[in-house]
């Protein structure tokens, strides 16, 4: 296709166009777009068409669908997407896994590694809270657990920002003093407000591109927890089902998994057991 630069005056995106695009999107990613989106998912395309320089919304999708457009097909994954996270986000769950998971873990499996899996990573805040957690309980015990993290997400942008572990100051300003001091690096130009996370947490953390709609998922199984914490809300009932059956398959059996606040497996076929609320464990 030829692609060619056009004004950047604003396309119009028709009743029947978002229809069609949505119904892509929820198809091949899971990602529901009701009507009440419309205006946001075309003010965040119009960009999209500037970029490849198409001239309507229907030519976009044209090109997306194609075999050349694949590339821009991620872009367009990654401008729909919501991205947002923070770490330690509902400390709850984070407290039971230090204070109870944990000491429960090297008790059952002594010194095997502890493999967990963030299955919605964004970009990066949970993968290395987890982390932080863990080495703060290793602090306090004599009893150390090894352990590797794995962080997903459908946005390839997203993850090169989990990578690289780069946030605004105001991105940690609720962590503790010590935890700030211990776990993160502030940038010599104090003008630029960013701090990093330590070499150390960084090389503990995999991550890897995984769209939850795929019929399997390329990671290693045998997770010991997985958290898949408010993607789910995204997809309608059937979905949510499927995908955690799929994540299922790759948890150990007594694997924990985790799920966001507002998400339930309630009259939903899964191998699950509820112990506490949003905290399962695989039967």
């Amino acid at each position: 296709m030829q692609l060619n630069h056009y004004s950047n005056s604003k396309v119009p995106m028709s009743d029947p166009e978002f229809i069609k695009l949505s119904g892509f999107i929820y198809t091949h990613f899971g990602i529901k777009l009701p009507i009440a989106k419309k205006i946001m998912i075309e003010g965040r395309l119009q960009k999209r068409l500037l970029a490849v320089g198409l001239p309507s919304f229907k030519s976009y999708f044209e090109f997306v669908t194609s075999k050349e457009g694949q590339l821009e097909l991620l872009n367009m994954i990654d401008s729909v997407s919501t991205n947002k996270t923070d770490f330690f986000r509902e400390p709850y769950h984070f407290e039971y896994m230090t204070e109870q998971l944990l000491p429960e873990y090297f008790t059952e499996q002594g010194r095997k590694p502890l493999t967990i899996w963030s299955a919605a990573a964004s970009s990066g805040e949970e993968p290395y809270t987890l982390a932080i957690c863990i080495e703060e309980y290793n602090k306090k015990t004599i009893n150390k657990i090894e352990y590797s993290l794995l962080g997903t997400d459908i946005s390839v942008e997203i993850l090169k920002k989990a990578v690289v572990a780069v946030y605004d100051e105001a991105k940690i300003a609720t962590i503790p003093a010590g935890l700030k001091r211990t776990y993160f690096l502030r940038n010599k130009d104090k003008a630029k407000k960013l701090v990093r996370v330590i070499p150390g947490l960084r090389s503990k953390v995999k991550f890897q591109r995984v769209n939850l709609m795929d019929d399997t998922y390329h990671v290693d199984t045998n997770f010991d927890f997985i958290f898949c914490r408010n993607v789910l809300i995204y997809f309608d009932k059937k979905t949510q089902e499927n995908v955690i059956n799929k994540l299922c398959s790759n948890l150990r059996k007594g694997g924990y998994f985790f799920l966001g606040h507002s998400e339930s497996v309630v009259g939903m076929n899964v191998p699950l057991i509820q112990v506490k609320p949003t905290i399962y464990k695989k039967m």
